[in-house]
């Protein structure tokens, strides 16, 4: 799969926002890490592609990526009920020399 299509588009949300403002330093128990940044991917999608993509098309080094499948919510259509597609979040946390500027 190409990396450009498994990669939709970055989640600017409030909550995205302050988690990728975040970094922190190096302790004995965790290692230093920089921010956290939500995207949105290919439902297919797995880690290790997740990481390949994001590490080429930002040039950067990734420590490690958490991700949701998130269910497409209920919406109502004139007289019928329909669905959002289903769609797949993941939250990439980089290497704490390493931001994103998605601004």
């Amino acid at each position: 799969m190409d990396i450009y299509r498994i990669v939709k588009r970055p989640l600017v949300t409030e909550k995205g926002t302050h988690q990728s403002q975040q970094s922190h330093d190096a302790t004995r128990a965790m290692p230093a890490r920089g921010g956290a940044y939500a995207f949105e991917v290919h439902p297919q999608a797995s880690k290790p592609m997740i990481r390949n993509a994001i590490e080429k098309i930002y040039n950067v080094k990734v420590l490690s990526i958490r991700t949701a499948n998130r269910k497409g919510k209920r919406r109502r259509v004139r007289y019928k009920m329909g669905t959002t597609p289903h769609w797949k979040k993941a939250v990439v946390v980089l290497d704490a020399n390493h931001h994103i500027d998605l601004f």
